[in-house]
């Protein structure tokens, strides 16, 4: 869990413990508490550490520390760490050592959603009530949607969340739109994607937990309800959603290629309007 330094004076030695760390690519270091440690001998080690890494002319300091070591957190905020953001099996805190304002990154700023539209050939858009949230008891028939999972790509999320609700298997075609709004989640902002979805069944076998009810409805019908016709940004999606089934919109695909860290990711853009790929990836 820690290594030694020795620093002396007349003759004698202290042994101090400086945490494990790895360096990572700020000019800072990463500590992962594993092991179990007392406050005590957890703030002597922290202490010395602080001062190591100082010497060495490190800035930003990130402790990871796991749910079993939570008898920790008390004594790293006491050295002047501050909360970070916490996963259902962890707590990351910082600090930041240069006599300075810092410039760590800040913690996760939105969470992702997802609306889903699909039609049939019966130009029928696919909707649900739901039995909680904002609209329970309203009578509102609404586009399935849902929140993206870590990890998880937008298309992909579309797809497993109308199947989640509503039974339905489709696949993606496009981002038709979206929109980014502030502070709605614990102070988090908000992006929400419209996707139009290819049904590639149409028996509905809704969702109980969550579906109060799911249907196909006449796409004018469903954009003619009082709430719909209430609100300019649904009334605005809406439209989006008839261009685009009378041929007059095109949205955005999800194009595969590889980022910076060489793993597998999207780029969604216009394919009609694309230039065309010079190499394979």
């Amino acid at each position: 869990m820690a290594a030694n330094t020795e620093s002396g004076g007349g003759g004698g030695r202290e042994v101090k413990k400086v945490l494990n760390a790895v360096n990572d690519h700020y000019g800072g270091v990463i500590v992962h508490v594993t092991e179990p440690m007392e406050p005590a001998t957890f703030v002597s080690s922290l202490t010395s550490s602080i001062a190591h890494w100082k010497l060495q002319g490190k800035k930003g300091i990130w402790i990871k520390l796991p749910i079993e070591r939570v008898n920790l957190v008390e004594a790293a905020v006491k050295e002047g760490f501050w909360y970070h953001h916490a996963e259902p099996d962890y707590l990351m805190l910082v600090y930041w050592i240069p006599q300075s304002p810092h410039t760590l990154p800040t913690n996760a700023t939105h969470r992702v959603g997802i609306g889903a539209f699909l039609i049939n050939q019966n130009r029928e858009v696919l909707v649900v009530q739901e039995k909680g949230g904002q609209y329970r008891g309203t009578g509102l028939w609404k586009l399935p949607t849902g929140a993206v999972d870590e990890g998880e790509d937008i298309f992909a999320a579309a797809v497993r969340e109308v199947k989640e609700e509503t039974g339905i298997d489709s696949e993606f075609v496009e981002v038709l739109a979206f929109r980014e709004s502030h502070k709605s989640f614990f102070e988090k902002s908000d992006l929400f994607f419209l996707c139009m979805l290819r049904p590639l069944s149409f028996d509905i076998q809704k969702q109980e937990q969550e579906i109060e009810a799911a249907k196909w409805m006449p796409y004018e019908e469903y954009a003619a309800q009082p709430f719909v016709q209430k609100y300019e940004l649904l009334k605005y999606m809406h439209d989006i959603c008839k261009a685009k089934i009378d041929g007059k919109y095109s949205g955005f695909s999800p194009l595969p290629s590889r980022s910076y860290s060489l793993h597998k990711s999207y780029l969604y853009l216009n394919s009609s309007k694309a230039p065309k790929r010079r190499s394979k990836l």
